[in-house]
């Protein structure tokens, strides 16, 4: 059984928008990562262009598939900027540099993070929007939504708090 680093970062590579880098990964990440085979074995007999659309159609702006973990978390939009800054302080606590080409809550961002770190307080703080991600995946009938049942099984499970 891979370790969850591993397969957080093979996650996260699999839910970035698909390119020739993806597809010459995919017999790494099929082998690294068992749990994505569904997702692995769909992506490399998809060609490369139609796989590339689906992901545009799923994750596209406006859609109800928001790779975005504030979107899923806050739902207010003047909140929004407070939790790009948590995002921000977590990378910088672990002397991560966030690139800025997506917002520091990208969910692949945020997996790549969990995979180098082995924290997985973001991942386990925006769970309910994972969960409700994944099962607006599973219903759209997409193969990313194996993506996200691998991650999901992978959390720690929550321990409830002592009560006083």
């Amino acid at each position: 059984m891979p370790s969850d680093a591993v397969l957080y970062q093979a996650a996260a590579l699999c839910l970035t928008y698909p390119d020739d880098d993806l597809i010459a990964r995919l017999p790494l990440l099929r082998e690294a990562a068992p749990q994505l085979r569904a997702f692995t074995d769909h992506a490399a007999v998809t060609p490369l262009r139609e796989l590339a659309a689906h992901y545009v159609r799923v994750f596209g702006r406006g859609n109800r598939h928001s790779l975005y973990l504030s979107r899923w978390h806050d739902g207010d939009p003047r909140r929004v900027g407070m939790c790009l800054v948590r995002f921000q302080e977590v990378y910088h606590r672990h002397g991560l540099e966030f690139s800025g080409e997506e917002p520091p809550d990208f969910l692949p961002a945020v997996l790549e993070c969990t995979a180098r770190t082995g924290d997985t307080g973001l991942l386990t703080e925006y769970r309910d929007g994972l969960e409700r991600l994944r099962t607006r995946l599973t219903g759209y009938g997409t193969p990313y939504a194996g993506v996200l049942d691998a991650v999901c099984a992978a959390l720690p499970t929550a321990t409830p708090e002592p009560r006083g």
